[in-house]
């Protein structure tokens, strides 16, 4: 059958019309997807960045367990908001507990600065044991390490302020005796 010359008139420009529609709906679904990539890398950066602080913080937290005299404890928590020292303890130079924490500090810092954002703070808080200031029989001092450090907010412009803290017992007794 053949179509009328009026009816093929009266459907000119209809597939024009549905590929647009198409093409609208293509365009709506694309940007959406471009949202969703760009919330997804933001969202990864601050995963970095806590999986590095959380890393960085257990290994400070182990450095102390190795070396958990109240002097030394006490240097952590003095030099934790600082950048340490470099008393060459990691090359070999025998050192006393105090200048070990001291050291473990300063190598601490300098790789938390490499993995996180140049705004990073630092501080490391000791409660010492009961046993230590002489009014109990626990031997677990408590240490607090706190991560500070900023992130860009896209969304205002500015940053967002970030904080991972983590609290650990460690006893004040030479590693293998009982605590």
């Amino acid at each position: 059958m053949m179509q009328s010359p009026s009816h093929i008139h009266k459907n000119r420009g209809f597939t024009l019309m549905e590929a647009l529609l198409g093409f609208l709906i293509l365009s709506i679904g694309m940007l959406g997807i471009a949202s969703l990539q760009a919330i997804s890398l933001k969202s990864g950066k601050t995963s970095v960045y806590t999986s590095v602080a959380i890393m960085k913080s257990e290994e400070l937290l182990e450095s102390m367990r190795s070396n958990p005299a109240p002097a030394a404890l006490a240097a952590y928590a003095a030099a934790g908001a600082g950048p340490g020292e470099d008393n060459g303890c990691s090359s070999g130079t025998a050192c006393t507990p105090v200048s070990l924490a001291s050291d473990d500090i300063f190598w601490w810092q300098n790789n938390l600065l490499a993995g996180l954002p140049d705004s990073v703070t630092t501080a490391v808080v000791y409660t010492p044991s009961p046993f230590s200031a002489g009014t109990g029989n626990s031997k677990l001092a408590t240490m607090q390490v706190d991560i500070n450090w900023d992130e860009r907010d896209q969304d205002s412009g500015g940053s967002i302020a970030k904080t991972y803290t983590t609290v650990a017992e460690i006893c004040e007794t030479v590693p293998g005796q009982p605590c």
